[in-house]
C-alpha cells in the first residue's frame, strides 16, 4: 500500500475517532450540548490536519497537496469551530477568532520559504 492511501486510511481512522469523542463528551459526561457537536468535530479535525501538515513537511510528495496547504486548511477548520462555539457567548468572539487566524495565515505565507 502506498504511503499517500496510508495517509488517507489513518486519517479516516482519526475522523471515527473525533467523532467518538464527540459523541463520549456528549452521552455520559454530558460537557457538550447537542448542537455544539459539529463545531467540536470541525475543531477536532482542524486540529489533526495540522498535525497531518507536520508529518507531510517532512515527506512531501511530487503531485500532493502541500504542507502548507494542509496547514492553512486546518487553521480553517479549527477557526469555524471555535468560532461556532463561541457564538454562543458573543459574536465578538467569533469575529475575533476568524480575524487572528486570517493573520497568523497571513504571517505563515509572509515567512514561507519555497
Amino acid at each position: 500500500m502506498a504511503e499517500g492511501q496510508n495517509r488517507g486510511l489513518l486519517s479516516l481512522g482519526i475522523f471515527f475517532l473525533v467523532l467518538m469523542i464527540s459523541i463520549v463528551m456528549y452521552v455520559p459526561v454530558n460537557l457538550v450540548d447537542w448542537p455544539l457537536i459539529p463545531p467540536l468535530i470541525s475543531a477536532l479535525y482542524g486540529c489533526w490536519m495540522m498535525i497531518l501538515a507536520g508529518i507531510r513537511q517532512s515527506n512531501p510528495y511530487k503531485y500532493e497537496r502541500s504542507p502548507f496547504s494542509t496547514l492553512a486548511w486546518g487553521l480553517v477548520l479549527l477557526a469555524i469551530g471555535g468560532a461556532w462555539v463561541f457564538w454562543s457567548v458573543s459574536w465578538l468572539y467569533s469575529v475575533m477568532i476568524m480575524l487572528f487566524v486570517l493573520g497568523a495565515l497571513a504571517l505563515i505565507a509572509a515567512f514561507r520559504r519555497k
